[in-house]
């Protein structure tokens, strides 16, 4: 999975990339607009981990999520946001946008968490709304009234309303058909509030939830400065240090659990002597699909899926075991996997 972190300058977003990744990235710069951070995270997943303890392979490989932090924009509102940025982000799945919820003597304006997330929604949408009416331009030169400019009516009259895309309701063939124009404001979105220390643990204004809500954003708060802080500690002091904010674990650990359940992720595992491993697809996958995650030759020449659940390989571990109690149950290429199936593909090349 690849996420972008964006937000406004002085949102503190690098702070909250170093809080997620582990690295650290120099913080406060307001870089070009070019610039840009890279770091992976593993997902920490306790079933895997499990059943590693009871096969004990040669190698243990958590899924992964990759984080590009992007430059921050201008906080200057209606002005469109650097061409750099813009492109950055059509590559990306998600977008998580840091919103300032502290005080930062470097940025003049007042903190508000509320005009801040609109006013990105708003860039976003500009930007979407551009490219619509750039491409329904052309195609009023080509004269015929094809699909796709019904579509790209449909979605300048969405955007004029000054909604974003992601709550339009379109078929996902149709939107699978307009992909390429790599429209933003239809990305998921995570709405990252940085806040102070003190305030970790303090809820956050019930108008920002209605305002999530209306523009389908999921929304949390974190401390980027108290996660950074986390990293650093040894591993018997974090949960001491975080009860004393008023935390039950990490921010990171809550982040990744949003992040999947925004994108609609399951993880499904492999094991044996060699490797074992999680594999990250979407829910609604079918077994050949999710085949294909491992190496299309799987994919091209399935077979059928044996599956097993997670917990019975924890308590039999070997796939000989498994058998013998009659733990494992075949599946065709229709079948959809479920969170924490754990799976031998069988197939012929």
């Amino acid at each position: 999975m690849k996420a972008g972190i964006v937000g406004f300058r002085g949102s503190g977003k690098t702070t909250v990339f170093n809080a997620l990744t582990g690295l650290h990235a120099e913080v406060g710069g307001f870089s070009a607009a070019e610039a840009k951070n890279l770091g992976t995270i593993k997902v920490p997943d306790e079933r895997l981990a499990q059943i590693a303890d009871k096969v004990q392979p040669k190698k243990l490989t958590y899924a992964e999520i990759t984080f590009t932090d992007l430059a921050a924009a201008s906080p200057a509102g209606g002005k469109g946001f650097p061409p750099a940025m813009l492109n950055d982000m059509k590559a990306l799945e998600a977008l998580v946008h840091v919103v300032r919820g502290f005080d930062n003597p470097a940025v003049p304006e007042p903190v508000d968490i509320l005009r801040d997330a609109r006013n990105f929604e708003s860039e976003l949408a500009l930007s979407d709304l551009m490219i619509a009416e750039n491409r329904l331009a052309r195609l009023a030169k080509q004269g015929a009234k094809t699909r796709e400019r019904e579509h790209m009516e449909a979605i300048k009259s969405h955007l004029d309303q000054e909604k974003p895309l992601r709550t339009m309701d379109l078929s996902e063939e149709a939107w699978a058909e307009l992909a390429g124009f790599g429209f933003l404001s239809l990305k998921p979105c995570l709405l990252l509030v940085n806040v102070a220390e003190d305030k970790a643990a303090a809820p956050l204004p019930a108008e920002l939830g209605t305002f999530a809500a209306a523009q389908r954003l999921r929304v949390m708060a974190i401390s980027g400065q108290v996660e950074m802080e986390v990293n650093d500690l040894e591993t018997a002091e974090r949960s001491e240090y975080l009860k004393s904010l008023g935390l039950d674990r990490p921010a990171k650990d809550r982040f990744i659990r949003e992040a999947y359940d925004m994108l609609n992720l399951i993880s499904f595992f492999t094991f044996g002597p060699e490797e074992v491993r999680a594999w990250t697809i979407h829910k609604g996958t079918k077994a050949h699909q999710a085949a294909g995650k491992i190496h299309s030759d799987i994919e091209r020449g399935f077979i059928r899926a044996e599956v097993m659940d997670w917990r019975d390989v924890v308590v039999l571990g070997a796939e000989s075991k498994m058998r013998e109690a009659k733990k494992i149950r075949l599946e065709g290429k229709e079948y959809i996997p479920q969170d924490g199936d754990v799976i031998h593909f069988r197939f012929n090349v």
